[in-house]
């Protein structure tokens, strides 16, 4: 069996000396006759350096305060060596290294990471994201740490310790206890493997643990467009009460300028403009892109904005159109749709 030497050595490295007469001290790591050295982020002095016995010969609290955290280091790189060979590794100086210079990493935590992600992304609303997408990873959060408590019989876990089988449980975990679909799932997914490669590119994990992970979309629920005919059957058919014409309305209106729900709830008087011909037209940035649209108006969407024009609800909430919530709107178009 090969034999590895091992041996730590502090030293003052006085060609390093800064204009206030301080030096650095390294921490030289040797195995098998490599080595390689780490800068402890301890300055002194060199005349009060001891070679020797490898610390500060002052006995003021600076000094102190110095031999200790070099004695500190010390137990690290023993313990890093105990671990690389209790894990089977080869204990040579650059692992020895590699782990000291990580160590940070594996100590952070991963809801508690992923928490102040969600905060970033919040503050990119706006800019880079919208609201909705941004509520999206708070969503996320919550479901993770109900997971993580129930799955784990923990807060949280180290963000080193996020594997497939997490990601995986996790995906089960959501389409179950909280009902979502497969797509919806992913969606979600799609959030966490964003934070993921966050971490990767600061460098707090080495490994992607979505590399083996396929997360596939279900195609058979995509839903297609309507048909000219059946758009024409919606706008022309006879509706039992005014709440469900006025969603067909806000709905016709999307079809005909291809606006996004959103970007109808936002429309705004000062987004429709007429040009030299006499065509009317919507000029708007996208709420989710912010590149500007700009569409001309058919006859059928001018009528509808002329025909809430005075609209009192609309006028008091600032809006072109009776626009009402997502889920309303969902909710009401099945009944529009069954009707």
């Amino acid at each position: 069996m090969k034999r590895t030497t091992f041996s730590v050595v502090f030293f003052c490295k006085k060609t390093k000396l800064t204009k206030k007469g301080t030096a650095p001290i390294y921490a030289r790591i040797t195995t098998s006759g490599r080595s390689t050295e780490i800068y402890t982020q301890c300055r002194i002095e060199p005349e009060h350096w001891n070679q020797r016995l490898e610390r500060c010969m002052l006995r003021d609290p600076v000094s102190t305060q110095i031999n200790g955290m070099l004695a500190t280091y010390r137990t690290n790189i023993l313990a890093a060596y105990d671990s690389l060979i209790k894990e089977g590794k080869t204990p040579d100086c650059f692992a020895i290294k590699h782990r000291l210079e990580h160590a940070a990493a594996s100590s952070r935590m991963f809801l508690a990471e992923f928490s102040k992600y969600c905060d970033k992304r919040q503050k990119e609303v706006g800019i880079r994201l919208t609201q909705l997408t941004a509520n999206k990873y708070h969503r996320l959060l919550r479901y993770m740490t109900e997971y993580t408590r129930e799955q784990y019989r923990k807060d949280d876990l180290p963000l080193d310790a996020i594997d497939y089988a997490y990601i995986d449980g996790l995906n089960t975990f959501m389409q179950t206890a909280h009902n979502c679909r497969n797509n919806g799932a992913v969606n979600l997914l799609c959030c966490l493997k964003n934070f993921i490669l966050y971490a990767i590119r600061n460098e707090w994990l080495e490994k992607d643990p979505f590399r083996y992970y396929k997360m596939k979309v279900d195609r058979t629920n995509v839903k297609v467009p309507l048909t000219k005919e059946e758009l024409d059957t919606l706008i022309h058919k006879p509706l039992p009460n005014d709440r469900l014409a006025r969603i067909r309305d806000v709905f016709s209106f999307c079809c005909l300028t291809g606006l996004a729900f959103t970007d109808v709830d936002h429309l705004r008087r000062e987004h429709i403009t007429t040009d030299e011909d006499g065509t009317q037209w919507i000029h708007k940035p996208r709420e989710k892109t912010a590149v500007m649209s700009r569409v001309p108006l058919l006859p059928h969407p001018i009528a509808l904005l002329r025909k809430y024009e005075r609209d009192e609800a609309c006028r008091a909430r600032g809006k072109l159109l009776p626009v009402p919530s997502n889920a309303k709107m969902n909710a009401y178009l099945k009944e529009t749709a069954v009707d």
